[in-house]
Formats: structure tokens, C-alpha cells, sequence
């Protein structure tokens, strides 16, 4: 069985953040980074796959070099190899041009499975995947929580509203968008360390890829990023408990508009 995990490097849960000077993102510069939260959980889903079923697990990663480190954290865990999609072409794009990338570079590879986090913790949209699964023609499934392979075909378990869950039965080839909390991620050994210095780590640019600057070319825009203005005022309503009642439930209804 050979598995693909989209792998995505995001901005760390403790950087500090600071708006661009465009106001349209963050900047990066001096900001760590680390692996997209429920990319980590898909990576051990894919390995303890492979622990059952044997095979490859391949990871394929787009952005620029700083996602080297990500990369070689999903080696050391016991990925076999992967792709690094790195071209200047690539900085800044939005989920149906990274879901373009990145079909033309696992397409090649015409795995059994792909698995991608659910959704970016930077961003946030939840698109990428089934957006990718539809460019490659695979037919998938979201926020999986459990995935038994049976044969060729694909039985997985998906989080549904209010606690309540859904089984369903799909064929491979097929793309599933992880649930974080679905394992417990594995860290990385010595060994694993190591052996990652070795692995196969293959770079592909847009033009190894076929793309052109119109298939790179945005659906959508972030025109405007900002802080929200902290803004606090306390007002002591008096009087007896019937006055005080009638003008909470006024202010409630005419200037909160929650009731």
C-alpha cells in the first residue's frame, strides 16, 4: 500500500504575530514554525497503515526551504520519502492553487491513499483536501476518526455533529481528511533521527511540475487581516429588582440584539 500525507508547515502556537505591512497576512520573518497540528495526527495514521498493511508512506510538502525541517520530522517519525514542492512561484497561494500543486506532484505517484489534516491551523478554510480529491478524481471522505482497510476497499469512521459519528464503506484509490485526536503521534528516535539523513527527499518546481502562472493563479483573496479592537465598558444598572430586570431584558433585546 503506498499512502501520501500532505504535510503543511504553520506558524508555531506561541510565535508571536505581527501583522504585514500590506495588512493582508502575517509577517514571517523571524516567526517559528512548526508541523500543521492535524497533518501530525494524518502522518500517524499513515504509519501505523503501513505497520498493518506494509508499503510506503510518502510525504509531500509545498513551500519554501524552512519546510526542509517539517519534512525531515516526518522521516525521522518513519516516513520513506518525500517531495518538497519549492519554486518562489508558490509563496502565498490559496487552496485551489495548492491543491493544484500539489495533485500534479502526488498524481505521479498514484498512491493507494492520500491523507490530509483536516484543516491548516493558520488558515484554517478546510479546503485543500477535498478540493485535491476532486483534481484527482478520488473519492473521499472528512474528519475521520477510524480507518480499517479491508481488501480494496476503504470502511472509515467520521465525526459527525452533537457526538454522534457515521461508518461508511469506500473504494481505494480514495482521500481522507484526518480528525485530529484520531492516534496519539509518535515521537521521533535516535534512530529515526538518523536514518532520515538518508532518506530520498526529491524537489520539484512549477516547471517540473507543468504549471503555469494562469494554474497558479488565485480563486481568492485575503484583502484585509486585523487585530480585533479590546473595547470594555461596565454599566451598573439600579433600582429594584423589577426596574433592574426590565432594562437588562431591554438592553439585551435593543442594543446587545441577543434576545
Amino acid at each position: 500500500m503506498k499512502i501520501v500525507v500532505c504535510l503543511k508547515q504553520v506558524p508555531a502556537h506561541d510565535a508571536v504575530l505581527k501583522l504585514n505591512s500590506a495588512g493582508t497576512w502575517i509577517e514571517t520573518k523571524d516567526v517559528s514554525f512548526q508541523v500543521n497540528e492535524p497533518d501530525m495526527y494524518a502522518l500517524e495514521e499513515a504509519l501505523r497503515l503501513k505497520g498493518k498493511h506494509s508499503g510506503e508512506v510518502v510525504v509531500c510538502s509545498l513551500g519554501p526551504a524552512r519546510v526542509g525541517q517539517a519534512i525531515k520530522e516526518a522521516l525521522a517519525k518513519g516516513a520513506d520519502r518525500a517531495l518538497h514542492l519549492d519554486d518562489p512561484a508558490f509563496d502565498g497561494l490559496e487552496a485551489h492553487a495548492t491543491a493544484r500543486a500539489l495533485g500534479r506532484a502526488i498524481e505521479r505517484e498514484k498512491p493507494d491513499l492520500v491523507l490530509t489534516g483536516l484543516q491548516s491551523d493558520d488558515f484554517g478554510f478546510a479546503q485543500t483536501g477535498v478540493i485535491l480529491a476532486e483534481m484527482l478524481g478520488l473519492p473521499h471522505s472528512t474528519i475521520i476518526m477510524e480507518i480499517q482497510v479491508e481488501g480494496q476497499a476503504l470502511k472509515v469512521k467520521r465525526e459527525l455533529e452533537g457526538g454522534w459519528f457515521q461508518w461508511i464503506e469506500m473504494p481505494m484509490p480514495a482521500l481522507l481528511a484526518i480528525q485530529s485526536g484520531i492516534n496519539k503521534p509518535r515521537y521521533a528516535s535516535l534512530k529515526g533521527i538518523m536514518a532520515a539523513k538518508n532518506k530520498p527527499l526529491q524537489k520539484l518546481t512549477a516547471a517540473d511540475l507543468g504549471l503555469s502562472a494562469q494554474d497558479l493563479a488565485p480563486r481568492q483573496t485575503i484583502s484585509k487581516v486585523y487585530v480585533p479592537v479590546k473595547k470594555s465598558q461596565t454599566e451598573f444598572l439600579e433600582g429594584n429588582p423589577k426596574e433592574i430586570a426590565a432594562r437588562l431584558v431591554d438592553k439585551l433585546r435593543n442594543e446587545a440584539r441577543i434576545i
